[in-house]
């Protein structure tokens, strides 16, 4: 009979706290709490509360990961704003404002340091870009159209927007790619819509969800982007609009949360894409729309959105995916 030291390499040491740095199968004696203990992974992700933002508002844009996040413009209920707000990992804090206040704008980026807003609404559709240093925002080359609600993914130098609404209310299939200073426009998405998700790059994107206008018919396709053209593959299992994504994700890696379905039912469905396919996992907390979303799939934020009519929230929420270590007790009964 194979032995513990034999099969790890370590023998089940005694201590009298959980070692601050184990190993995924290392087993040891915790003689304060009088428990054999083991390092092992989670098998199912979920959500945790995390830090509330200091306004509470709805169709605003997310940035960044799960520890440098960045949520700016949106809406608080009576008007669009231009507030920023920046992520540790624990707490948000407001910074810079946007130079143009707007509801219904798309952003991008991998860090709380370095973002990308664009489009929106504030009266009209808007076309302003601007970009994030870590401490300002500076307005550069606009949208080559004037737009809000669209999908967005990348960074601050290479991003990429596709659907959204253009006047007089129509959703568009349009994509555009940022270079870092210009943006050109590039092959349409295939189903035109907007109040879209997206997550991955310039090279490896991923659309899904959304609704088309006129007829706000609610959709379930995704499409893959390989750089310079969109593909449809599998459909979420729930349709829906106004929900948010792993936006620093890649189109082989995933996840989708929250959003609305006709006619009006608040959402709490998470989804994780795993290339091929989408499984329904641990749904949010709090069912919500509108809201925004960060991080990769493993590791992701749902920040603000709306939890019902007129209602908007404060609230985050942390995703850890599958595979996260986790201490647990060996019951010797």
């Amino acid at each position: 009979m194979a032995e513990y030291k034999g099969t790890h390499g370590t023998k089940v040491q005694t201590y009298t706290s959980d070692p601050g740095n184990p190993i995924t199968g290392q087993v040891w004696y915790n003689a304060t709490a009088n428990t054999l203990r083991v390092q092992s992974q989670t098998t199912v992700g979920s959500w945790a509360t995390g830090g509330n933002l200091n306004t509470a508002r709805k169709d605003a844009a997310g940035a960044g990961l799960y520890t440098s996040a960045l949520f700016f413009g949106g809406y608080d209920g009576s008007s669009a704003q231009a507030k920023t707000e920046s992520y540790n990992g624990s707490a948000w804090t407001e910074v810079a404002d946007l130079i143009l206040a707007r509801s219904l704008n798309s952003g991008t980026g991998h860090s709380n340091t370095a973002a990308l807003a664009f489009g929106g609404y504030s009266g009209s559709h808007r076309n302003e870009t601007e970009k994030w240093n870590g401490s300002s925002w500076t307005e550069v080359n606009n949208l080559t159209v004037a737009k809000y609600s669209q999908g967005a993914c990348g960074t601050s130098t290479a991003a990429l927007a596709f659907g959204g609404n253009i006047a007089p209310n129509n959703s568009t299939g349009q994509s555009e790619t940022w270079n870092g200073s210009t943006w050109s426009e590039g092959n349409n998405i295939n189903t035109a819509r907007e109040v879209l998700a997206g997550t991955g790059s310039t090279t490896a994107a991923l659309a899904f969800g959304g609704e088309t206008q006129p007829g706000s018919t609610t959709r379930a396709q995704t499409e893959s982007y390989n750089g310079t053209s969109w593909t449809e593959v599998s459909d979420l299992n729930t349709a829906r609009n106004r929900l948010a994504g792993s936006i620093a994700g890649t189109n082989t890696s995933a996840l989708a949360f929250g959003g609305l379905t006709p006619p009006n039912t608040f959402q709490a469905i998470t989804e994780l894409w795993n290339g091929s396919s989408w499984s329904e996992t641990t749904n949010l907390s709090t069912a919500r729309r509108s809201l925004s979303g960060a991080g990769i799939s493993t590791a992701a934020l749902a920040i603000g959105g709306s939890t019902s009519d007129p209602t908007q929230t404060n609230a985050t929420e942390e995703w850890t995916g599958a595979g996260a270590p986790v201490v647990k007790t060996i019951d010797t009964n």
